[in-house]
């Protein structure tokens, strides 16, 4: 289940043993889940069962997004990203919709597309034809191969028939729509679309070459929405009118995402650097998802953004998202990777579309925290403050002396840059 309460006030104060402690106790996570935490490296066992030629592991850090209340609960949201700031970013803007009920969901079914390549058909049409009068017989045979999916309330949907143009000639591509419950899908439509082939083929009179997934999920999106008063957008306390300015630029902002692609693209890229990283956290696969969001940016229009901003009628910031969101809690890493294990229960989701809201919600305010951050101060201002301890770690200070190089930068008042951050270590070492 959800935590209580997404809040949580002076987490970012404890030390790392402590942050984990704190979080099993509000979560109810075993001691192997904390364990996965801890032992950041994942066994060598396990890693050369996952993949080829396996010579070691690879860590990145694992943060915790506070402050998401989703459909009235509460979730605290795991990442495990490389970039300064992002996690920071995502919680703010979470807690700043709060005031009008938090983020909202309302997700289409997990109905995947299996994909089959039809070339040499002399009677493209009549191929079509063929294949649609044979529809009912193809829906039985995909579920007969997945008796277990069928089970649990999913299974293949409908069959469609497109025909299209390439350098090849014209080919007829079938789409098998699969219903995939609480899976990303890829094993169960790729078994199907290779069982009906001979099937399609004999129909169509031509010759099948591919039978694969799509991650163009067009059928299986999250969509998220959440409202933000002027008062919670102000950068100037419980300003309202400062922060109807803020508003305004950040609609103006996304206009700029809306109309140019090369605007749109860096837009999204950070909308993704929330998405993204919580699928890393959960065992998903993040290329696909990635690869289904970007493509949808483009479907049927000319690439733009992946996020909507508006005013409503009492000046209010409204923000949603619809993008595919092909994850899931069946097969793939999570059964056997411990620390995606340790996230889902951190999340305390039971069902695919949970963790597709968390983070499509994640997404939409990351976008926010940038439009805001850009719309104001700039981009570099919050993070550069949040990267301080990094520069200062490459500027060669020890463990001991990073947070007083960070506090003689931050206090200067002056640009964060690494001259700056070289300039008081020098200074430490010297007093």
């Amino acid at each position: 289940m959800p935590v209580d309460n997404s809040r949580l006030k002076g987490f970012y104060k404890l030390s790392v043993p402590e942050r984990r402690a704190r979080l099993a106790e509000l979560a109810g996570l075993t001691d192997e889940h904390v364990q996965a935490w801890a032992n950041a490296e994942l066994d060598e066992g396990v890693a050369d069962r996952m993949i080829e030629n396996v010579i070691g592991r690879y860590s990145l850090p694992i943060g915790v997004a506070t402050n998401f209340v989703i459909d009235d609960e509460h979730y605290l949201i795991p990442f495990v990203v490389e970039e300064a700031s992002v996690v920071a970013a995502a919680s703010n803007m979470a807690k700043r919709c709060q005031a009008k009920g938090g983020f909202t969901s309302n997700n289409t079914d997990p109905v995947m597309i299996g994909q089959i390549q039809i070339v040499g058909c002399e009677n493209p049409e009549a191929s079509r034809v063929a294949i649609l009068s044979a529809k009912d017989e193809l829906i039985q045979a995909c579920n007969d191969v997945d008796p277990i999916l069928v089970k649990f309330g999913g299974g293949c949907r409908d069959v469609e028939v497109r025909i299209i143009e390439t350098m090849s000639g014209p080919m007829v591509i079938v789409h098998i729509l699969v219903d995939c419950r609480d899976a990303m899908g890829a094993n169960a439509v790729n078994t199907m679309a290779e069982t009906i082939a001979p099937r399609i083929e004999a129909l169509s009179a031509g010759t099948v070459i591919l039978r694969i997934i799509s991650n163009l999920a067009v059928h299986r999106l999250a969509r998220v929405s959440a409202t933000f008063t002027p008062t919670e957008m102000s950068t100037k306390g419980d300003d309202s009118e400062q922060g109807s300015e803020v508003i305004d630029g950040v609609i103006q902002a996304y206009h700029f995402a809306a109309a140019d692609q090369f605007r749109a693209t860096t837009h999204n890229k950070g909308i993704m650097n929330a998405i993204s990283p919580i699928g890393i956290a959960c065992g998903q696969d993040w290329r696909a998802i990635e690869s289904g969001a970007h493509s949808y940016c483009a479907y049927g229009q000319e690439y733009g953004s992946m996020t909507h901003w508006e005013k409503d009628a009492e000046g209010n910031l409204v923000g949603s998202i619809e993008i595919p969101m092909a994850v899931g809690l069946v097969g793939g890493a999570i059964r056997i990777h411990p620390g995606a294990q340790a996230n889902v229960a951190l999340l305390g989701i039971n069902s695919a579309d949970d963790l597709a809201k968390c983070m499509a919600a994640a997404g939409l305010a990351q976008n926010l925290g940038a439009l805001r951050a850009l719309a104001t101060v700039g981009i570099q201002a919050g993070h550069m403050k949040l990267h301080l301890r990094n520069m200062a770690a490459s500027a060669g200070a020890e463990d001991h002396e990073i947070e007083a190089v960070a506090t003689i930068v931050r206090e200067s008042g002056e640009r964060i840059t690494m001259a700056a951050v070289e300039a008081a270590l020098t200074q430490i070492r010297e007093e």
